[in-house]
């Protein structure tokens, strides 16, 4: 959904505010830590002070009051510091969310597997794979920002801690540092590897299942059911036994980080022995090493924060975004800047066959503004993966080039002088005036492009431009009418229109499509149909079928 023009200063308040939410939960997991670290020191060092004042006479004079309620208010402040920190955070993650997940899912449009899809999104599975790489993305902070961060924090304090008060407990700390190190590089790549490959078997596996169940009957009939079921069900039992082996890593990985502490307190207390540390002095020493044991806990964070990462690492590589990538710029106003030229293209049929091995390559072609092309072909045909490789949303392969205005224009800058309108229109959960896709535009303007393609009667019948609606509201008819009411409000100099006249009849597709032509004289427009008898203005090119 577009955000209106004076809503950016709101905008720019809601990321202040989830700054400053990341901010109190960072500085209050902080505190939780420090009171965790202070509490087991405070609580041993307590303990043996007691027991050394009860050997001797000092006993009388020893005030237990001041160590107790130190306890007690550590373990007061991780208790309260803890709690307040996962609310924050988990707000802070929402809010950032909230706020991201707009780019996120135009990076979801512009994945490689969407693009290439003949129906958009038109598989579940994929829905879900990448609903799923979205969370990844946006909890990957939480999951693993904060406990790398401030266990790093932590561990680099109490080292310089142990190098004042027991120096030779560095060389454990060093070795202990080094094994952790390279056990969880390896565990890293192997977590890696098992993910991507789990995730491939997986989404593989989901695709033959659903057309297996799609075609129980006929598969039963002919006795290929079970084999049908074997072939999807195979790679799932594959997943979880690489996903076992998986969790075997994490868990080696997990007993040395659960060693780490009892071995560095144990490690600090022998030096400090060795160093002469007797009674009293023995206390600081202790309270060191049972710092060391309450950062146990802290370290066992890093071994779940390594799947997390993984996760977020391939969420980004299947949404094809970096961190903080923006969504795509807007359209650029303005008339076409000259033809658009095409040499040496293929077409592809939606499952990717390269058509062109039957059919030789599209033949070149030259779209002048004021000029439409009507590219007429069966279903299947390529018609589609033609109109994305146009729009930018295809990487272009050898020999094939695309000029705009007698320069080649790079994918990006193309989507940005692009309105691409697919045939299976999407429709929000939202009101008439959301689901036009014009931030900004007035009344009059979107009523006027309501009434271009014959939808004004039909919205206000309905409610009006606030009425609201969702898939399923509008009969396909409608929700076609709607997506070319779209490229009617769209600024962009290039328009391409894939089945506009798919579920409308043919006399209300000819009046509808005349009736936009006639605004676009100054666009490139580029249609596609597989109805060859609708006598559309301009130029048409038969396409064969495979």
């Amino acid at each position: 959904m577009h955000t209106r023009p004076d809503t950016a200063p709101a905008a720019g308040a809601r990321r202040a505010d989830t700054s400053r939410a990341w901010t109190l939960a960072f500085a209050l997991a902080a505190l939780a830590l420090a009171a965790n670290l202070a509490l087991a020191g405070t609580a041993v060092t307590f303990l043996a002070a007691v027991a050394l004042a009860g050997a001797g006479p000092a006993a009388f004079a020893f005030n237990f009051h001041h160590p107790a309620a130190l306890v007690r208010l550590f373990a007061l402040l991780r208790t309260g510091a803890r709690y307040g920190e996962r609310m924050a955070g988990h707000r802070a993650a929402l809010s950032d969310q909230v706020r991201r997940r707009a780019g996120l899912f135009a990076a979801l449009a512009r994945a490689p597997e969407s693009r290439g899809a003949g129906w958009q999104l038109g598989r579940p599975e994929r829905l879900a794979d990448f609903i799923d790489d979205v969370a990844d993305i946006d909890y990957a902070r939480l999951r693993v920002g904060f406990p790398v961060a401030l266990t790093g924090a932590a561990l680099g304090l109490l080292t310089l801690l142990t190098a004042y008060l027991a120096p030779l407990a560095l060389l454990p700390v060093a070795g202990l540092a080094l094994a952790g190190t390279l056990l969880a590089r390896r565990t890293l790549r192997r977590l890696a590897g098992i993910e991507a490959w789990t995730r491939n078997a997986r989404r593989a596996a989901a695709t033959h299942l659903g057309a297996a169940l799609a075609g129980a009957v006929p598969l039963a009939a002919e006795g290929r059911r079970r084999a049908a079921l074997r072939i999807a069900l195979d790679p799932l039992r594959d997943a979880e036994r690489e996903a076992a082996d998986g969790r075997r890593a994490l868990a080696r990985f997990e007993a040395l980080l659960a060693l780490a502490g009892p071995g560095l307190a144990l490690a600090v207390l022998l030096a400090a022995w060795n160093a002469g540390a007797r009674g009293t002095g023995l206390l600081p020493a202790a309270f060191l090493a049972f710092a060391w044991l309450g950062l146990a806990e802290p370290l066992l964070s890093l071994a779940r924060a390594l799947p997390g990462s993984v996760r977020a690492r391939l969420a980004r590589q299947s949404l094809a975004i970096e961190p903080g990538l923006a969504a795509e710029p807007a359209p650029r106003p303005g008339p076409a800047p000259g033809a658009l030229t095409l040499h040496g293209l293929h077409l592809w049929a939606p499952d990717g066959r390269d058509l062109g091995r039957d059919l030789g390559p599209l033949p070149d072609l030259a779209v002048v503004p004021g000029t439409p092309l009507t590219l007429v072909g069966a279903s299947g045909c390529g018609k589609t993966t033609l109109l994305k490789a146009l729009a930018g949303w295809n990487a272009e392969r050898p020999g094939e080039t695309i000029r705009l205005g007698g320069a080649v224009r790079p994918a990006a800058e193309r989507r940005a002088l692009t309105h691409l309108s697919l045939h299976d229109a999407a429709i929000l959960s939202d009101t008439v005036r959301e689901n036009l896709f014009a931030p900004g535009a007035s009344d009059a303007v979107l009523w006027a492009a309501l009434e271009a393609v014959e939808l004004d009667a039909r919205i206000r019948t309905g409610g009006g431009l606030d009425a609201w609606i969702a898939e399923g509201s509008l009969s396909l008819g409608e929700a076609q009418r709607l997506n070319l009411a779209r490229a009617c409000l769209s600024p962009a100099p290039i328009l391409l229109l894939d089945e506009p006249a798919e579920h409308l009849r043919d006399d209300q597709a000819a009046r509808i499509l005349a009736r936009l032509l006639a605004r676009w004289r100054d666009r490139v427009v580029v249609l596609t149909s597989h109805r060859p008898d609708l006598g559309l203005p301009g130029r048409r090119v038969a396409l064969g079928t495979a």
